[in-house]
């Protein structure tokens, strides 16, 4: 008949598997049935029952042994008879250990009690129902292994298998992580892969919550002890969780390593690798490269949960491809309702068609379906930035910053909000914070020339554009999307009055797009500068045949025709920033006549350098 049980199982005819592990479970009394019938209530659902089997006083039979485990071995399987021996006694918290109580000496107990594993399964049920409290105070705060003598890293599974020691790490870990304390979480998960590098869900909820910061995370990962616990596919297994870390940094190491899982173990078309691949482009901003291997992922399978959040972002970026984003949004709401990922892409939808309103009530709805989805708390945010809304997003970003405190971006976007309200103190604390997470993010660094060059450091700002740039460079960005931090680095430059250096910048922008007006407007003003008055003129006219309702280029051209026809050829710096000047106070005076929201929307590349309070400035981020 336990044959029947187990035959059951396997054809998930779980149902079946119940009704004959009862009935087994009622003539023997053995625990092993009883682990293996709370099992089967377990997997169809039935956790209140499956908990009240594990937890009800148990008459203990002589005639069938109980399971003998430990923190590092799985329950027994059905038939098996261990030889006699002590009962491990599971410590119930930190230095406490449960002696023979009177019921046990009157051979009835508990399964979890008796068994880590059954202990284990009861917890689950608990937190599938809910009761984080009890889920807590049957795992404990702690590992209660820890100090044992029969935990570590180096001893390793009886059987081979996930130590059971490891898997209870890691659902504590999800217990402190829905009782928001983070901080304990990630030591427990950490602990978990310290304990088994197997226990990939540890691994997955420290990388996919962003709980570490990159080079922690680097750190970490790259100091397990894959050797020591799986000495046959150690390389294998380092090289696959090196690819899900992320690739601010370690771009060679990055590269080399999704070679080799090509090359070496025949993963080209698996979709975890080609995930790899395909967020390294995205954080280069090669969004139809991106979009290409995502689109191939998902020919493989039709949802894979890390690739999703990807492929919608580059159909956001894509423009001929909102209308395919609309289908895809609503074949995923269609197929898995009750997943964040279909409602998240039917906000991102409505993002990219600007009703703001609308997209942040999904947005809303991903993140109650899934709390620990970051994408949907970034782009609920968003949603007020778009809008106007500056302090609204500084409160939506400073959530995200609590909930994943591994990421700089919140802590960034806080930054650029602040500097949008001028509040500069504030902007560089946050923009400050964001730097000690991550100090490779070239749009960091944008934001921070953009401080230095609010608070009138032109030096410091034109070595982080410079800087930002070389980042740039190095991620294998396109140049094209970082024509604002060409902008601003040639504005720094300037108002450093080294006009070649200036030249040069809005040179790079002209190369990418010949049509920009504001680096026309801009070169026209070095040209002017520089006493080169004809040449000034020719760029104001190009600049405002492209945008010809730009009142500023209109003043300054025809302070340069005025000039031309005196015979002066190099205005005075006086005359030069009066003129600015009024061009400032006039454009300020019809910014602030905009009504609240209509503002123009904030680019997904480095945004334009903000004005000071110095006048010469034209273009204003």
């Amino acid at each position: 008949m336990r044959l029947w049980r187990h035959d059951a199982m396997m054809q998930h005819l779980y149902e079946t598997a119940a009704y004959w592990g009862d009935k087994i479970l009622s003539w023997t009394s053995d625990p092993n049935d009883a682990f293996w019938l709370a099992q089967t209530y377990f997997m169809i659902h039935q956790y209140a029952r499956a908990e009240r089997l594990l937890t009800r006083p148990f008459p203990i039979n002589p005639q069938f042994p109980t399971p003998h485990t430990n923190g590092n071995a799985s329950v027994a399987a059905p038939n098996f008879e261990p030889p006699p021996s002590s009962i491990m006694r599971l410590p119930m918290g930190p230095g406490e250990v449960l002696g023979n109580s009177g019921e046990q000496r009157n051979n009835v107990s508990t399964l979890v009690e008796l068994s880590v594993a059954c202990r284990y399964l009861a917890a689950q049920c608990m937190v599938r129902q809910g009761n984080w409290s009890g889920a807590t105070e049957i795992l404990g705060e702690n590992n209660p292994f820890r100090d044992s003598g029969r935990s570590g890293p180096s001893i390793p599974n009886v059987d081979g298998g996930i130590k059971i020691e490891a898997s209870m790490c890691h659902l504590r870990g999800v217990v402190m992580q829905h009782l928001s304390r983070n901080e304990i979480a990630k030591e427990c998960y950490m602990e978990a892969l310290i304990l088994d590098v197997k226990c990939y869900e540890s691994f997955e909820r420290l990388i996919s919550t962003e709980m570490m910061t990159p080079d922690e995370e680097w750190e970490f990962v790259q100091s397990l002890p894959y050797s020591a616990q799986v000495p046959k596919d150690a390389e294998f297994v380092q090289l696959m969780y090196t690819t899900r870390l992320r690739k601010y940094k370690h771009a060679e190491e990055h590269a080399i390593t999704r070679q080799r899982l090509v090359q070496e173990y025949n993963l080209g078309d698996n979709p975890d690798v080609l995930y790899s691949f395909a967020d390294s482009l995205y954080l280069s901003f090669r969004w139809k490269d991106c979009f290409t291997i995502t689109s191939r992922i998902l020919n493989l399978i039709s949802i894979h949960n890390h690739t999703m959040p990807l492929h919608i972002a580059c159909m956001f970026h894509i423009n001929h491809l909102h209308s395919k984003l609309f289908i895809l949004a609503h074949d995923m709401v269609d197929r898995e309702p009750d997943n964040a990922l279909s409602w998240y892409a039917v906000g991102v939808w409505y993002l990219g068609n600007q009703k703001w309103a609308t997209a942040r009530q999904y947005f809303s709805k991903a993140s109650l379906l899934d709390p620990r989805f970051a994408a949907a708390w970034v782009a609920f945010a968003h949603t007020f930035a778009l809008e106007g809304e500056h302090d609204h997003a500084i409160t939506a970003y400073s959530t995200s910053a609590r909930m994943f405190t591994g990421s700089h971006l919140p802590l960034m976007f806080i930054g650029m909000e602040q500097l949008k309200l001028s509040n500069l103190r504030l902007a560089g604390e946050a923009l400050s914070a964001a730097y000690s997470m991550c100090d490779s993010d070239p749009l960091l660094i944008n934001e921070m020339g953009v401080m230095a060059f609010s608070q009138g450091k032109y030096d410091d700002a034109t070595g982080l554009f410079q800087k930002a740039l070389g980042l740039a460079e190095v991620t294998q960005s396109s140049r094209s999307n970082w024509s604002s931090t060409y902008l601003n680095l040639g504005t720094s430059c300037r108002k450093l009055r080294r006009y070649d250096e200036a030249k040069k910048a809005y040179q790079e922008v002209l190369d990418l797009d010949p049509q920009n007006s504001v680096a026309l407007g801009f070169m026209g003003m070095v040209h002017h500068l520089t006493g080169e008055i004809d040449k000034a003129i020719l760029t104001y006219h190009e600049a405002l045949s492209i945008d010809p309702i730009n009142s500023h280029i209109m003043e300054l051209l025809n302070m340069a025709l005025e000039a031309s026809s005196m015979g002066s050829t190099n205005p005075t710096e006086t005359e030069f920033k009066n003129l600015v000047m009024a061009l400032k106070e006039k454009y300020n005076r019809y910014h602030r006549g905009l009504a609240k929201g209509k503002e123009r929307e904030r680019p997904d590349v480095p945004t334009d350098v903000v004005s000071g309070n110095d006048a010469d400035d034209m273009h204003v981020g």
